[in-house]
């Protein structure tokens, strides 16, 4: 960014570092005004006409039926959360193989590590019957 409020080095005038932060703040403050007058224009011109069936949820085109209380197995969630677990070892994972080879032993042992805790929920999972899909 070309400097041109520079007097000197010690100069009372800003320096290159609030230069850069001035255009950040209105760029952000250009962003922000440009979301709420977006929010606000869409208010003003939408139509409005309510209507019951405007008010119920949309299920796949399927009129909604009454609420009806079932109890759902926890096995269930267990399921999503250790598909999350793995899911979560895979962000890890990518990563550390890109710098596996410009990296010191210990990343290996620490990966490994790493893996056995997860395999370690692998085989407690499956000992527990959680990953039977009944």
């Amino acid at each position: 960014m070309v400097h041109l409020l520079r007097i000197s080095p010690q100069g009372a005038r800003l320096e290159g570092l609030a230069l850069d932060w001035t255009v950040v703040v209105i760029v952000g403050a250009v962003g922000i005004a440009a979301v709420v007058g977006m929010f606000v224009f869409s208010r003003v011109v939408a139509p409005r006409r309510p209507s019951e069936i405007k008010d119920s949820p949309y299920e796949c085109g399927i009129p909604a039926a009454p609420y009806r209380w079932s109890q759902i197995h926890i096995r269930y969630y267990v399921f999503a959360i250790l598909f999350l677990i793995f899911d979560v070892e895979a962000v890890f994972l990518f990563p550390w193989a890109v710098v596996f080879l410009k990296s010191i032993p210990a990343v290996f042992y620490e990966m490994l590590i790493f893996i056995a805790i997860l395999f370690f929920g692998v085989i407690y999972g499956w000992r527990k019957g959680v990953l039977q899909w009944r």
